[in-house]
């Protein structure tokens, strides 16, 4: 089984020295790149199973490195920031973020993120090839999604989510048990996670936004996937 690659972008030397060293006796392929310029082109000439991302860097932020990968890739990106302010998270997970890492970090926090993220993912593909309610249909072996026959695009977080809420749906899910399935047990009172993904889920399969028909919040406890839709 090859191991997986993963693409460390930061503009500190030492944190890309320590990344070189850390990751691949845990079994991980570690590319690094020092400048947003320098990773978009790795992520055109290499296969790449997650990105770490450092957000402050000079000439192209990572905020702005985020928002062009996603332009073209769904490749799981793990922020690094040493800003940790709430609107800092929502606005990286905004963009197209999976994870966010508040700088200094400890290298077992960090690996055991890396090791959630590509775990759900792996998870994701060898469930149930199917599943369908409503309009809305979830090929997970090719992570596709469909709303009224329209392909719809999501970033890996963004398919988690609904994914998990299609395979509850009818049933309320709790803040936390959604927090827990998507990002793991150290995430669970990171509502505001949940906020910005159930936002970006709704603009992209909703008819209305605003007025959502499948993603239906229950206030102060969670939301439910709306099977009369």
């Amino acid at each position: 089984m090859s191991k997986p690659v993963v693409l460390v972008v930061d503009d500190e030397l030492q944190i890309l020295r320590v990344m070189r060293a850390s990751l691949p006796i845990r079994g991980y392929e570690v590319v690094t790149a020092s400048s947003g310029e320098e990773a978009l082109d790795q992520l055109s000439k290499q296969a790449t199973d997650l990105v770490i991302l450092d957000l402050a860097m000079p000439e192209m932020s990572g905020l702005e490195v985020c928002r062009r990968v996603r332009e073209f890739s769904s490749v799981p990106i793990i922020v690094l920031s040493a800003k940790g302010s709430e609107s800092d998270k929502v606005t990286a997970l905004d963009l197209g973020a999976d994870d966010y890492v508040t700088k200094p970090f400890g290298m077992d926090e960090l690996l055991a993120r890396v090791r959630a993220v590509l775990r759900r993912l792996s998870t994701s593909e060898s469930n149930d090839r199917a599943l369908t309610v409503g309009d809305v249909s979830i090929d997970t072996d090719e992570r596709r999604v469909l709303v009224a026959g329209k392909e719809i695009r999501l970033t890996p977080k963004e398919f988690d989510v609904l994914k998990y809420l299609v395979s509850n749906a009818g049933k309320v899910v709790t803040h936390r048990a959604l927090l827990q399935s998507v990002w793991g047990w150290q995430a669970t009172d990171q509502t505001e996670y949940l906020r910005v993904f159930i936002n970006q889920l709704r603009r992209k399969i909703e008819p209305d936004s605003s007025q959502p028909r499948y993603i239906l919040t229950e206030p102060w406890v969670g939301y439910r996937f709306n099977v009369n839709e």
